[in-house]
Parts: structure tokens; sequence; C-alpha cells
């Protein structure tokens, strides 16, 4: 008997570890046979626990378990119990999924490399190692890939700007600085599908030609970290990293960077001074990375999701994965869902479905069964999307066609019950505290935006108007996206819920 329980962060949160030694004690207390394999999450984390048993017909699901229900679970033979779920992938959240990225997440043991292969791993590296790098970087461009850490940029664009960029070394870094509220994406892959990601670097490494990668994680994901290292460690002795990756005459090295806890260290300039042992402050720009990055040299800097895609591009091709999505935004994206909401967890999909569609369908609307009032897409930086916005499809334009952005793919959900006045003034909190100081628009207009908002709570109306005036200098004079994107928070809060900065509000709440 094979049974998988979750070695996930968040399902060991919600107590796989005594769930997985209670199957283990069970198994030997009634002298069963039983491999145990502690998989990665399926993204159903409302269902965590989620122990699932191989059977002849596949792999049978069972949750949220908890120690107390592994007896019962075995005199029931795996069969008949009220936490059955019947087969993996008919559970709705998951049978509509169009899962690319993440089709091993959950599947496989992360870190057996066999199983990773046996379905489906390296396909794409053995491939790219038969062709050059100019026809990587032309395959990765006609995908229409884009990056799926938050500024959307052209993926095959970035590459082959290092690829024709001259110079004695380049670099690969994989920016996994995951910091933006209600994303978890970047965190399952690492822990549940970590040879993926080492795959996508490998072949960006190939592709412009770079011998070196470095992989930047928030010091907040030890589980992640130590998966990696775990990972790298395997992948070194298999000899998919090193001086002759597969055999082949192309090299390809990496290491494991972990940041110091700096929101803005997810921005890339201010990541490359980490790295390089400064402070971490956003550079100006030009030069971009792509020319003069890391050390100086020429240097690839993706998110965690889109090199995790490579693999899948190279495997299938191009146009197999722009065929998913709509207009300029193809393949598939992550949505993470998260907040007041039924059915929390990860549904990786094509673009193009809508707002409510995720919210109201996937999400199955708010966990209190109250009313949606907002959600916020894109981490603590996006906009606050109203229901009347809701018939928006999930596009890198339809979204900045309305004032919003998709950022990480973070979707946030609050019910009628949220006071949006303080919702924008944490937004304006939270970037001066992680403000890294060097520009005086995000630096001192995020202290002064919460004192405004403070005046507006004090029933003062002449604040709105400056608080206005304020994001706009913020908007156009900040130097990177962290006091940039701030006002777009802040200022969808108060377009859409005008009633929450209003006098009548205060007194309401008072």
């Amino acid at each position: 008997m094979r049974i998988y329980v979750p070695r996930d962060a968040a399902a060991r949160a919600l107590g796989a570890d005594a769930v997985a030694r209670a199957v283990a004690a069970e198994a030997e207390r009634r002298g069963l046979a039983v491999e145990l394999v502690r998989n990665g999450t399926r993204g159903m984390i409302w269902l965590e626990p989620l122990l699932e048993v191989e059977t002849a017909a596949g792999r049978t699901a069972f949750g949220p378990v908890s120690a107390a229900d592994v007896p019962g679970l075995f005199d029931a033979g795996f069969g008949a119990h009220p936490l059955a779920l019947g087969p993996v992938e008919a559970i709705p959240f998951f049978a509509r999924q169009t899962r690319l990225t993440f089709a091993r997440c959950g599947l496989t043991d992360p870190l057996s490399l066999a199983e990773y292969e046996a379905n489906g791993g390296l396909a794409g590296l053995r491939r790219a190692l038969g062709m050059d790098g100019r026809a990587i970087v032309d395959e990765v461009t006609g995908s229409g890939l884009r990056g799926r850490g938050g500024a959307g940029f052209p993926t095959g664009i970035k590459w082959a700007t290092v690829l024709d960029a001259k110079a004695d070394r380049k670099y690969v870094v994989c920016n996994a600085d995951e910091g933006d509220s209600g994303t978890f994406a970047d965190r399952m892959i690492m822990e549940g599908d970590p040879f993926v990601l080492i795959e996508g670097m490998v072949i960006a490494g190939i592709a412009v030609g770079a011998d070196m990668g470095y992989l930047y994680v928030r010091s907040e994901y030890p589980d992640a970290i130590a998966a990696m290292q775990a990972a790298i460690a395997i992948a070194r002795d298999a000899g998919l990293l090193g001086r002759s990756v597969l055999g082949s005459d192309r090299a390809f090295d990496m290491e494991v960077r972990v940041g110091a806890g700096a929101y803005v260290c997810g921005e890339e300039t201010s990541l490359l001074n980490s790295l390089e042992g400064k402070r971490g402050v956003v550079r100006a720009k030009p030069p971009l990375p792509a020319i003069a990055g890391l050390f100086g040299k020429p240097t690839v800097i993706n998110n965690v999701i889109s090199l995790a895609s490579v693999p899948v591009i190279l495997e299938k091709g191009a146009a197999f994965y722009k065929d998913f999505g709509l207009g300029r935004s193809r393949g598939t994206i992550p949505l993470q869902i998260a907040g007041n909401v039924r059915y929390g967890g990860l549904f990786e999909t094509a673009f193009g479905m809508t707002l409510g569609e995720i919210v109201e369908e996937i999400g199955g609307g708010t966990a209190s069964g109250r009313p949606v009032k907002a959600v916020q897409v894109g981490g603590p930086l996006g906009a606050y999307m109203p229901v009347g916005k809701f018939d928006t499809p999930f596009g890198y334009e339809e979204f900045d066609g309305q004032g919003g952005l998709i950022g990480h793919a973070g979707i946030v959900v609050f019910d009628d019950t949220v006071d949006m006045m303080k919702m924008a003034r944490f937004a304006m909190e939270f970037c001066a505290v992680e403000s890294c100081g060097k520009c005086t628009p995000c630096r001192i207009g995020s202290v002064r935006g919460v004192e405004t908002i403070d005046r507006i709570a004090r029933g003062d109306a002449a604040g709105v108007e400056i608080l206005t005036d304020l994001c706009d200098t913020m908007k156009d004079g900040s130097l990177c996206a962290l006091g940039g994107f701030t006002p777009f928070p802040v200022m969808s809060a108060l377009r859409h819920f005008p009633e929450d900065f209003s006098a009548s509000h205060k007194e309401a709440a008072e």
C-alpha cells in the first residue's frame, strides 16, 4: 500500500506531520507494509492535510484528515468513510484546472529525480541541449511567456538581450522572494516540484550562455530552502548540474542564497544588491540588469513560475503553450485564492477566466457567507476590485484597462464588513515600513500618506484631494514599483468605496 501525506508547509501547519506519524504507527501496529510518501500539496488548502491512497483505479483522496482519523481510515480499508473524497483528479476544484507548470506538484515525491523524469521531467532540457541559444530563446519568445512575478515583461525579450550582450561571464538569477500577501505559488513549486525549477534555470543558462545561477529565497521559507538545497545536491550528483549537463558540453551550476526579509528585495535591482552583499536598495535604470546585472555582468532575472514554465514550453513547443490564454496573455497562470474565501488554494488555469468566476465559482464566495465587497489582486500593491468589475477577464492588459494589475496573481477576498479606508491606510503604512529609503516619493510620501488618511478619518474632507495629489507624485516619481504601485490599492479604495472615507462612515463606525 502506498499512502501520500504532503510535506508542504501549508499542510504541515495544519497537522500533516502528525498524520504521517499516525499512518506509520498504525501500519506498524497492524503489521501492514505501507510505503509512506511525503509529496507536495495539490493546492486545495481547505482539504489539508489531504491523504491519498494509491489504488488500481488511481489516487483516492481523504481530507481534511487529523491524526485521530487515521485508525478509522485503516478500519475502513481506505474505502467508504466520511472523509472520502473519491479520485483526486475528480474533485471539482482540481478537475477544472489546466495544469502545465504544476503538473507534477502533489503527484510525485518532490525529491525523487526518477519520478520526476518518469512524469515528463527533463524532456524539455534534453530538447534544449540539441538546440543553440538563439533557437531556445526564439522558442520561449514564440510561446508568449511573460514574467509571472508581477511586471509581465516578455521573457523571451529579456533572454535575447542577455544572449546578445558581450561579456566574459553571464548569470541566471531566480527571484523567489515571494513577499506579496496572499501568494504561495513559488513556495509550492519549490517544496512540491523543485526539479522543474532547476530544469528551467539550466535551460535559461544554456540559452543565454550563463554557467552559474542563484536562487534568491526569502528567509521566511525554511521548508522551501531545505527542499531546494536537497534537490540541487541530488541534481548535481545525477549530472543535471555541473561541468557537463546530462553528459553534454554545456556547463551550469546553481546555489541557494537566502534574503534577510526585506520586501523591497523582491524588486530585481534591490535583489542584486543583496546578492552582492550590499544593502538592499533600488538601483537606478539604465543600465538594465540584462546588460549590467549581478557583479556588473549580463543577468537573466526571472520569477520562479516564469522559469518553472520553461520546461513544458521546450518539451511541447511554443505553439502548444501559446494556444492557451487570451490577447497578449498567453499560457497558464497559477491563481492563488486566499482571504475570506470558502475554497482557498492554488488554481492553475489559462488566462481569460473572469474575476467573478474565480471568486464566486472556483473560490465558492466568502467563508463567512456574507457578500463579497472587494477583491485585491496582485499583492499589497494591487488594486481593490469591486463586484462591479467582476466581469474583467484575467489578463495583463484587461486588468490594466480597469486600473488594476495581476502581479503575482494573488487574489485576496474581503466581505462587506471590511473598512476600505483602513485598507488604504494599511497600504501606505506597508510602504513606509518596507521602503528602502532611496527615493523621496516613496520614503516620505508613504509616511505623509498615513498621516493624510488619519486626517480623513478625523473628518478632514480636504485630505481626499491631498491624498490624490500625493498618490500621483508617488506613482510618477518613485524609482521602483514599491512606491509607484502603492497608489493602486489606495486610489482604488478611494475611487470604488468613497463612502468608507466619508464623515457618515466615521460616525457609523463610532
